[in-house]
């Protein structure tokens, strides 16, 4: 069993950063891929960011791709996402997933907020 707790969302201007984290509790973070997703008011939630257990390969969305990184730190039991020149577009509740690799993403924390002002 995997929990996921998320952090460092909140309100930013167009064009300004946020660093979101999300530490997992467990002995078996190491071994799960993991990924950011978000979910707009009215929209389907959606793939944002992905990373392999050992953090050698990523995946973006075009949506975010040169703006937002994902990294992760196993020793801390923590993935991030960099976000970088944010628009009013990525206002979304972001969430972070987990899973074993080449399965489904099974554990997913509660969400935090980003809005991005314009």
């Amino acid at each position: 069993q995997v929990q996921l707790v998320e952090s460092g969302g909140g309100l930013v201007q167009a064009g300004g950063s946020l660093r979101l984290s999300c530490a997992a509790s467990g002995r078996t973070f190491s071994s799960y891929a993991m990924g950011w997703f978000r979910q707009a008011p009215g929209k389907e939630r959606e793939f944002v960011a992905g990373i392999s257990w050992s953090g050698g390969n990523t995946y973006y969305a075009d949506s975010v791709k040169g703006r937002f990184t994902i990294s992760r730190d196993n020793a801390k039991n923590t993935v991030y996402l960099q976000m970088s020149s944010l628009k009013p577009e990525d206002t979304a509740v972001y969430y972070c997933a987990g899973g074993l690799p080449g399965g489904e993403y099974d554990y997913w924390g509660q969400g935090t907020q980003v809005t991005v002002s314009s």
